[in-house]
């Protein structure tokens, strides 16, 4: 079968809270893999280059200052196709005062602000290009 890949960060307020490992663990429960793995303090621009597509937005700023303001935990997923819409399925809405009881941010998370715990790419051609932002030397496993 062949594996495909898409990138979660797992935000600063859920690091400092301890949420590593349940969230982790919610993705590997439903049957997806741990292709890489960093808990790491990322510098703004790596943050500018993530969010690039909503430069000019009232909340890019607030963003990519507080992603890079404290470390994350930033995985790669493997899994079968329709990887990208599961991982979302599990993170739940964006906004977390919407996501569903069950889902990571329907669990763990208030509100958007000052995050909503997870950032899930939303498509696979996004997800290659934001791996390559934080694993520029991830070679994928067939």
């Amino acid at each position: 079968m062949e594996s495909h890949y898409t990138l979660v960060l797992i935000k600063p307020s859920a690091v400092q809270r301890g949420l590593c490992g349940e969230i982790i663990s919610r993705y590997e429960s439903a049957g997806l893999k741990l292709a890489a793995l960093k808990l790491e303090k990322f510098p703004l621009e790596t943050f500018a280059e993530l969010y690039r597509e909503h430069q000019g937005k009232s909340f890019y700023q607030a963003v990519v200052e507080h992603m890079s303001s404290a470390p994350i935990c930033a995985l790669v997923l493997a899994g079968p196709a329709g990887i990208v819409e599961k991982v979302r399925a599990l993170n739940g809405a964006t906004d977390p005062v919407k996501a569903a009881p069950g889902t990571i941010r329907g669990d763990y998370a208030a509100a958007m602000e000052p995050d909503n715990i997870v950032h899930a790419s939303d498509a696979l051609e996004s997800a290659a290009r934001e791996i390559r932002i934080f694993f520029p030397d991830f070679m994928p496993c067939s």
